[in-house]
């Protein structure tokens, strides 16, 4: 008798691939022009594998309501931009842009994929667990031994294909953390891993229950308070206590945070970096204005900026990813030196300013919009559906939470792996049942 699950159809016809396009755009990070050019063919092969069936069988790879809200949850990201390209600087340019960007769409497509059944989402969680698991044991060897093996072998391999290092002899002196496989050119390891980070701890419970969560958050945390900004560790404080929740009680999450804070107790004594950023935080106690704006890195500045954007070009914003050229005219010290060194403020550092001030409130009302349809979906999901997308969810909120600062969600690398959480949560909580063979 021959088998007819859909399942096995779909994994023996190419798409068993599509965890592994996943695992590659996440582990080629540190290269953003190779994970882009990962993302493009994950595209392609999407669009391609679909043609080849004229676009039939699409249930068979994902439930109705999975396409939908993915699909929708894209376009709720970048019809903003498409609007506000009226108001950019360079029309041209910003809707070149701005069209660029419709290739996330079959990619996210290809992660929901990933994610549809039991064996490819166990895949694709466990890789990105691991991923996150590899990159802070790399940052701890480079923070005993001042050298980073990943970035090491990127940087050889970028001088012998293009002949030239993957950072300045200048970036790397200016870096005041540990980069990690990322590099001291794009100091961003530590949001990075807080934001992953949920996949890593779900791995570890579930292979080694409460001792395994534990160790895995120790180990991650340590590595986020050496390698990242505030806003990474206000990020997997949130990630421990989402996850620690569920698993400890709060006792035990309690116990953890103790821990937690004896721990930077114990690195702002030893570690300078970490010493600087605890000083620069307490700053905020001095109750005025140029105390608080020293504490959040001259952020204050940058959101009066913001302000005045939103309200010079309050309904479609100054254009996607023009706060830059907005920022000299709504600088509020136009003559000081900034706290973030030369140059304007590229971005606003928080998601609601940033979507504000670049594309008005019609960017936030759709904004909006898909935050609710994706809090409509978890509510009406099924409690094992939940269970499925839980490690995706979470990394969503903690990724998404307002009250932090955050890097530029309409730039490539981080709107990258913003849509890609996007695309994990659509696909894993409304992945159809597993069908029995």
């Amino acid at each position: 008798m021959t088998n007819s699950n859909p399942n096995i159809e779909v994994r023996a016809s190419g798409w068993r691939w599509a965890p592994w396009w996943v695992l590659a755009y996440i582990a080629l990070l540190p290269a953003p022009g190779v994970a882009e050019a990962v993302l493009t063919l994950g595209a392609l092969f999407t669009i391609f594998r679909l043609s080849m069936v004229k676009f039939r069988g699409g249930s068979q790879l994902l439930s109705a309501p999975a396409w939908a809200l993915t699909t929708t949850l894209f376009f709720a990201y970048w019809t903003p931009q498409l609007i506000a390209s009226i108001d950019a600087s360079n029309h041209l340019e910003a809707l070149k842009r701005t069209f660029a960007g419709l290739r996330y769409l079959p990619f996210l497509w290809l992660v929901a994929i990933a994610v549809a059944d039991a064996r490819l989402r166990v895949t694709t969680f466990s890789g990105i667990g691991v991923i996150v698991f590899l990159w802070s044991i790399d940052a701890l060897i480079q923070a005993c031994f001042g050298h980073s093996l990943g970035f090491h072998v990127l940087d050889t391999l970028k001088q012998l294909i293009e002949h030239k290092p993957m950072c300045t002899a200048q970036e790397i002196a200016a870096a005041d953390r540990i980069s990690g496989v990322l590099g001291p050119c794009n100091l961003k390891l530590g949001i990075v891993l807080a934001s992953l980070s949920p996949f890593a701890l779900y791995l570890a419970h579930a292979r080694a229950r409460v001792p395994g969560w534990f160790v895995a958050a120790a180990l991650i945390g340590v590595t986020i308070l050496l390698a990242g900004s505030r806003a990474s560790w206000l990020t997997y404080a949130l990630v421990l206590l989402v996850s620690g929740w569920r698993i400890l009680g709060w006792k035990g999450l309690t116990a953890t945070f103790a821990v937690g804070v004896l721990t930077i107790v114990v690195l702002g004594l030893t570690v300078p970096q970490v010493q600087q950023r605890i000083e620069r935080t307490l700053t905020v106690v001095t109750f005025n204005e140029r105390g608080l704006d020293h504490a959040l890195a001259g952020r204050t500045r940058i959101w009066g900026a913001a302000e005045c954007m939103i309200k010079s070009h309050p309904i479609n914003g100054v254009g996607p990813r023009d706060f830059r050229e907005a920022f000299p005219a709504c600088d509020p010290e136009p003559y000081e030196k900034p706290a973030w060194g030369e140059g304007p403020a590229l971005h606003a550092h928080q998601w609601v300013l940033e979507v504000l001030s670049e594309t008005g409130f019609i960017g936030l009302l759709l904004w909006m919009s898909g935050i609710a349809l994706a809090w409509r979906a978890w509510r009406f999901a099924s409690a094992k559906a939940r269970d499925n997308a839980r490690p995706a969810m979470w990394a969503l909120i903690v990724t998404f939470f307002p009250f932090n600062t955050h890097l530029a969600f309409y730039s490539a690398f981080w709107g990258g792996v913003a849509l890609l959480l996007v695309a994990l949560y659509s696909g894993s909580l409304l992945a159809q049942e597993d069908e029995a063979p």
